[in-house]
């Protein structure tokens, strides 16, 4: 039951499931379920990985994009009427 959670947990990419999952993981029977939980570990372990990098690339890009809006912008100096 727990392999099964733990796997659909990473197909849909749940990083709150995933976490919860590993940090109540049951104790196993058998070294076949050791096998498998480590795999299963292992899958989580390079998918946060990749999250965690693509979610760095997007933020780059959003600094990027930011700076570049930023740099069109002319710069207003603030102008006091006091003539009238």
């Amino acid at each position: 039951m727990w392999h099964t959670k733990l796997q659909i947990a990473i197909i849909e990419k749940d990083t709150k499931a995933i976490s919860k999952l590993i940090s109540q993981m049951p104790d196993f029977s058998d070294i076949d379920e050791m096998k498998r939980a480590s795999v299963l570990i292992k899958e989580s372990l390079n998918l946060l990985h990749t999250l965690k990098d693509e979610t760095a690339v997007a933020m780059q890009q959003l600094k990027k994009h930011r700076d570049f809006l930023n740099s069109t912008h002319s710069d207003q100096i603030a102008k006091f009427d006091i003539t009238s």
